[in-house]
């Protein structure tokens, strides 16, 4: 435990899940199901493995105050606060850089901080596989879930050599990351075999992916050394708030994994789900009636069918409709068609565009 850090990326905006995903308080700070957020159950999934002062969890200032609520068991100097939005390379290699004064060759583990997991001992297994690769091999890890379905919302990657040995779980060398698929090249995927959606779940000896930083997006890794020489200086929050707002915006897909050779995969085959969309929660949700609604209690449903309907405060009464999305929180309500579930994005858009901040 001693030897293994995680990161937990938690900054994202949720849009999808407008109107309960808030600037201040977005998806991944929402109990979606059961009493805690996704964080705080991200939180416990590591702290299974992972020594609690060696999680960190990288997130926007914006969410200072709801991630301190709900990170108390962690250390605040473990709490990185991103002055912006710079996509996932940059903030994970903020997060090396803490790392790396711990222990240069300690082993992170990535994580998102909103999916859903269940068979968290299957999950620790698959982790702690793709640790042991990490350190013995000096890999980059990813944990690629098996595809059950033609997914097009997620990139894929394509394993080659299978280098699993006597281990339990299947591991592979990987021959190199795909993007978003339509259709059609999904379907070929499942066809072929040897394709595993990216989960964003990523392992790696923190030197390996700092060296991997530095040969492949040299300029980043320059703006992350000057960052980390003024760690616990007066200056930091300036230093931090003038260089990283400069640095460019990157996935640490397209700026590492696409480029580097010493990649590999473990198989994932625990209960997944990113929970993209209010559709995606629809279709995790166990609890649905006998007419195939799910939602909350505080509802009233005549002659409705296939719906996912919550309210936040009172009551919501939905009548005559099928397969739609209902949510009301607060002083703002939804109302969708569940094939459109994924333009609730335009929705937020809309509200910024017009300066309805305070909708959002």
């Amino acid at each position: 435990m001693q030897n293994i850090y995680t990161l937990i990326m938690a900054g994202g905006s949720g849009t999808r899940f407008w109107p309960r995903s808030k600037t201040r308080k977005p998806k991944q700070y929402l109990n979606i199901f059961g009493e805690d957020s996704l964080l705080e159950d991200t939180i416990k999934r590591f702290s299974s493995f992972t020594a609690e002062e060696n999680i960190y969890i990288v997130s926007s200032a914006a969410q200072a105050e709801v991630l301190e609520k709900q990170a108390t068991m962690l250390p605040k100097k473990n709490l990185i606060y991103e002055p912006i939005g710079r996509n996932t390379l940059p903030c994970i290699g903020l997060a090396a850089m803490y790392a790396e004064q711990e222990n240069k060759d300690g082993i992170m583990v990535v994580s998102p901080s909103d999916h859903l997991i269940t068979n968290t001992e299957l999950f620790k297994d698959t982790v702690l596989a793709a640790t042991k690769i990490a350190d013995e091999r000096d890999g980059i890890v990813t944990i690629g879930i098996s595809p059950t379905y033609p997914a097009t919302g997620y990139g894929y990657v394509k394993t080659a050599d299978n280098i699993t040995g006597d281990e339990k779980i299947p591991q592979f060398k990987v021959e190199r990351f795909v993007e978003k698929p339509d259709e059609a090249t999904a379907t070929s995927y499942l066809e072929q075999g040897g394709f595993y959606w990216n989960s964003g779940l990523f392992v790696f000896k923190v030197s390996v992916f700092l060296d991997a930083v530095e040969k492949f997006a040299p300029s980043l890794y320059a703006d992350l050394r000057k960052i980390q020489a003024d760690f616990g200086n007066p200056t930091y929050p300036q230093t931090l708030d003038t260089i990283y707002r400069a640095v460019e915006s990157i996935s640490v897909d397209y700026g590492i994994m696409e480029h580097a050779d010493n990649i590999y995969l473990v198989e994932g085959n625990f209960d997944w789900n990113d929970l993209g969309s209010w559709e995606s929660v629809y279709l995790t949700d166990d609890k649905k009636d006998e007419n195939g609604n799910a939602g909350s209690q505080e509802t009233v449903l005549v002659d409705t069918k296939n719906s996912y309907v919550y309210s936040d405060k009172g009551l919501v009464a939905v009548v005559g409709l099928e397969d739609v999305i209902v949510v009301q929180d607060g002083n703002t309500t939804l109302v969708c068609k569940r094939d459109r579930a994924e333009d609730v994005k335009k929705v937020v858009d809309q509200l910024k565009a017009k300066n309805r901040d305070g909708y959002l």
